[in-house]
């Protein structure tokens, strides 16, 4: 049994919609085996489609071929994720004033500068 892969990234809800999906491939973001894909190519189990979302890459192997969209549970079961962990990327914290205190004083400027070097030495 063989099905598109659009429909297929559809199904098992890596995107929204299946046009989103036929997009992808056409934009060249999917891979099946290592090579770029259009929309109608055929899966089967055992096939390894990449997937490039916002930066990302995420990798799977086709366990299951669906046709239909289906609840997240059994969309897990049709696919083996080997895409790695993100890594987690610090967020600095924004040096916030009160509402109302006015402009800041010569002393909280140089803090402020202070922090904003710290900041980028790590």
């Amino acid at each position: 049994m063989s099905d598109r892969i659009d429909a297929w990234l559809w199904s098992i809800r890596v995107y929204k919609t299946r046009s989103a999906a036929t997009a992808a491939c056409r934009a060249g973001h999917v891979r099946l085996n290592g090579n770029p894909t259009k929309a109608a190519q055929t899966i089967v189990p055992g096939d390894t489609v990449r997937v490039r979302q916002s930066g990302w890459e995420r990798t799977f192997e086709v366990l299951q071929v669906i046709q239909k969209r289906v609840g997240a549970e059994a969309a897990q079961r049709a696919y083996i994720d080997h895409t790695p962990e993100r890594p987690r990327i610090a967020i600095p914290q924004v040096a916030a004033r009160d509402r109302g205190a006015g402009r800041p004083t010569k002393k909280d400027r140089r803090e402020l500068d202070r922090l904003r070097s710290s900041w980028a030495e790590d």
